[in-house]
């Protein structure tokens, strides 16, 4: 049977160091690397406290593997030797050849340097505690800041109006239409490190499937992911040549990003 990904994508592996950084990290971690391609490793390391306790929910309900390590004596972390064995593993046998590591800890940055050494991409994924040394080992460390929470709605309030589309009459009971914060915060990651600042409609769908297998423009009350995008004050479309369609940050929404 004929594989439905694409065999050229690149295979990442997210190996998350749970006694070092907060439960909270993890969303993050994944959003971040849906655009580098697709997770085929998602593996959570700690002890019985850590694990049973903070980790628990997130592990269970992003679809984690936890990785339980004993303390054998005090003063030792079976943890950390146990995630930098299962990367390296990981590389030889050629199940990822991206790792995302999501620590804050700095005895991770001999492992950095040894997957790079093997022609490894190795990103991080830390609290605002991350030393230099670990940040300037890895190809790219991404930085994770606690936020207040905003709900879906407060935020589609903040990003305008828009105007509304007539449903379609066939819909006998239409959803209301939603504008989630997900979809500007998406279109600034995609777009921070492109010379235009566009991202394409069509990848930038393929990350929000990345980062939610479950998402559809139709859970929004929207008939496509473009007339979606259209509800957005803070989002600009672009008609390329050739018919299709590219995103990028309004100029007010960059301000604010």
């Amino acid at each position: 049977m004929r594989s439905p990904h694409n065999s050229n994508e690149s295979r990442v592996a997210v190996l998350v160091d749970c006694d070092n950084v907060s439960p909270e990290t993890l969303d993050h971690a994944l959003r971040v690397v849906a655009q580098f391609g697709r997770v085929v490793v998602r593996r959570g390391y700690g002890n019985s406290s850590t694990l049973s306790n903070r980790w628990q929910d997130a592990l269970v309900r992003l679809a984690f593997t936890p990785c339980l390590q004993f303390q054998y004596s005090a003063g030792k972390n079976t943890a950390d030797i146990a995630l930098a064995l299962d990367a390296l593993e990981a590389l030889f046998d050629q199940r990822a050849d991206i790792f995302c590591i999501v620590t804050s800890d700095s005895d991770f940055a001999h492992l950095c340097r040894k997957l790079r050494e093997r022609g490894a991409t190795v990103y991080i994924v830390g609290e605002p505690k991350t030393p230099e040394a670990l940040r300037h080992a890895s190809d790219q460390f991404f930085e994770w800041t606690r936020q207040p929470p905003v709900s879906e709605l407060e935020a589609s309030t903040k990003e305008g109006t828009g105007k509304p589309e007539t449903p379609k009459s066939d819909t006998p009971s239409p959803l209301p239409k939603r504008r989630p914060r997900f979809l500007v915060d998406a279109v600034a990651l995609l777009t921070s490190d492109t010379s235009e600042g566009k991202v394409s409609l069509g990848a930038l769908g393929q990350y929000l499937k990345r980062t939610d297998p479950a998402f559809s423009p139709q859970i929004y009350g929207h008939s496509g992911l473009l007339s979606m995008v259209r509800t957005y004050d803070l989002l600009t479309l672009h008609k390329e040549q050739g018919g299709h369609w590219s995103v990028s940050l309004a100029v007010k929404a960059e301000s604010i990003v």
